[in-house]
C-alpha cells in the first residue's frame, strides 16, 4: 500500500497574531491533504483576532475551545451582556479583539460559530483539547473549566492519563514551566504543551508542531525569524517533581 504523505499538524495558540500565522503557515506549506489543528485562544492580545477566526472558520481547520474563546462566549450569554464578565474578558485581552472588528455586530455574528467548538477532539494516538485534563477524574466527569484552564494538577500528574493517546495542549506557556527557554516545546508524562508565547515580550514565538514527521516550525512575532528543526532538538523534559519550582517561576515573570 502507498505510504501517505499527509501530515498533522497542530498550531500553538495565535492570540490575534494573524500577520506571523501567516508568515507560519508559508513556512510549513501545508496542501490539501494535510489535517491542521488549533489548540485554541484564537484571539485576544495580539490585533488581528477577527482576522484569525474568519481565516481558522473558512479553511474549515479543526480548533478546540480556548479559555480566551470561553470567557468571551461567557460575556454575551443567550445573547445579552454580562457586564461583570464582560469586563472580565475585556480586561484580559478582549480590547484588541473589539478592535479587530469593523462593528460589534460582526463580532456578534462569529459567537454562533465560536460556541460550536468542541472542548477537545480525540484522534486516536492524538488528543487535542486547550489546557489539559484533570488527571484523577474520568473524561465524562470533566468540564470546560478543567479542559480550559488546568496547569499544575495537569503538568504535575507522574503518569500519563490515557495509555494508548498523547495529549496535546496549549495555554501554559512552556517557558513558564521549570526549566524550560522560551521559544522550546514542553513535553510531560503523557503530554506536549506547543503555547510557546507568541504574544508575550519575552518570548514572541508562534508554534507549529508536524506530529507525522516529529518536526517544530516557528515564526517570531516580534521579529523577522523563523526557523524549523526536529521535535526532538525543541522538547523539553518535564519531571512532576519539579513542579513546585513553577511557583517560584512565575513570580519572577
Amino acid at each position: 500500500m502507498p505510504v501517505s504523505s499527509s501530515r498533522r499538524i497542530f498550531v500553538g495558540d495565535v492570540h490575534g497574531h494573524y500577520d506571523a500565522l501567516m508568515r507560519l503557515l508559508e513556512t510549513i506549506a501545508p496542501n490539501s491533504d494535510d489535517q491542521i489543528y488549533f489548540v485554541g485562544d484564537l484571539i485576544d492580545r495580539g490585533p488581528k483576532s477577527a482576522q484569525v477566526i474568519e481565516f481558522v472558520r473558512s479553511q474549515g481547520y479543526g480548533c478546540v475551545m480556548g479559555n480566551h474563546e470561553q470567557m468571551l462566549l461567557e460575556a454575551f450569554p443567550d445573547s445579552k451582556v454580562s457586564q461583570h464578565l464582560l469586563q472580565a474578558w475585556l480586561h484580559s485581552g478582549g480590547y484588541t479583539t473589539v478592535a479587530s472588528y469593523a462593528t460589534p455586530e460582526s463580532l456578534l455574528e462569529n459567537l454562533v460559530w465560536l460556541r460550536s467548538l468542541p472542548p477537545y477532539l480525540d484522534l486516536g494516538d492524538l488528543w487535542l483539547v486547550h489546557a489539559g485534563v484533570h488527571p484523577h477524574l474520568p473524561i465524562q466527569a470533566q468540564t470546560s473549566h478543567e479542559f480550559c484552564w488546568i496547569r499544575e494538577e495537569f503538568h504535575s500528574t507522574p503518569k500519563p492519563y490515557f495509555d494508548d493517546k498523547l495529549i496535546i495542549t496549549g495555554h501554559t506557556i512552556t517557558f513558564t514551566l521549570p526549566g524550560v527557554p522560551a521559544g522550546a516545546v514542553a513535553r510531560g508524562k503523557g503530554w506536549l504543551n506547543i503555547d510557546t508565547g507568541a504574544y508575550h515580550p519575552k518570548s514572541g514565538w508562534l508554534t507549529a508542531v508536524d506530529m507525522t514527521h516529529q518536526q517544530v516550525y516557528q515564526v517570531n512575532v516580534f521579529q523577522q525569524a523563523s526557523r524549523s528543526l526536529p521535535l526532538a532538538e525543541a522538547v523539553v523534559e518535564i519531571e512532576p517533581s519539579q513542579m513546585h519550582l513553577r511557583r517560584q517561576l512565575i513570580q519572577t515573570l
